[in-house]
């Protein structure tokens, strides 16, 4: 029968651990522990956190971890699941260099690419984003618009304006993943960037860059003179 961890010696248990040693200097699976915080009948915390590494293989996976995935294993429910997406998000944002677009002025595509390279870097489906912009390039908003199968993404071009209108944004730059990690524009990805362009001129509302994120890299049309 698994150990309770009521039943380690104080010195020997997750927060006791924390409290006197330092988090650095836990387990990942004292960490992960630590969050769920209680195990069921049989099964200690620990334990359920040593099951969930062997499932996903290696601490980095955890951030593909999500809701619906995680209420099917044994031992944690809703709370639980909740307690873990949440944690894993705080430290995304801690490790973001850019943690949020809001009222940020738009002056180079790297901008772009260090607040989304942690949200799209790892996703094994295309992710179509959209940045709105006011008349001073300041960001309105961004809009997670469509999302695709492993190679495209189907992307309805009054979608992206209506909700242009919606926030009365001047101008717009497009984002989206490259799931193979190469950055390199698709026939598909030149064709729907030129006619995003023309409609929006057509519009009123420049399309002024459209940014592909990859594996630690990412194309800009606009840099690219491609715009």
């Amino acid at each position: 029968m698994p150990t309770k961890i009521k039943d380690l010696p104080l010195a020997d248990r997750p927060r006791e651990r924390l409290i006197c040693f330092g988090p650095q200097n836990l387990s990942n699976e004292e960490l992960i522990s630590i969050i769920i915080k209680t195990g069921y009948k049989n099964s200690s915390a620990k334990s359920i956190a040593s099951n969930l590494l062997v499932k996903y293989g290696h601490i980095n996976n955890f951030q593909e971890l999500n809701y619906n995935d995680l209420i099917k294993i044994k031992g944690i429910g809703s709370s639980k699941a909740c307690d873990l997406m949440a944690t894993i998000e705080l430290g995304k944002r801690i490790n973001k260099e850019v943690t949020s677009l809001n009222n940020l002025k738009m002056n180079n595509a790297k901008i772009i690419y260090d607040y989304y390279y942690d949200i799209l870097g790892h996703k094994k489906q295309e992710y179509f984003y959209c940045v709105y912009l006011d008349h001073h390039k300041r960001v309105i908003k961004d809009k997670l618009l469509f999302i695709g199968t492993l190679n495209h993404s189907l992307v309805h071009h009054r979608e992206i304006f209506k909700e242009a209108y919606l926030v009365s944004a001047s101008s717009i730059v497009c984002v989206h993943n490259h799931p193979s990690g190469n950055v390199l524009p698709s026939s598909d990805d030149l064709n729907l960037t030129t006619s995003l362009v023309n409609v929006g001129k057509v519009l009123g509302v420049e399309v002024i860059d459209h940014i592909i994120i990859g594996e630690n890299n990412y194309y800009s049309f606009f840099e690219n003179n491609d715009i």
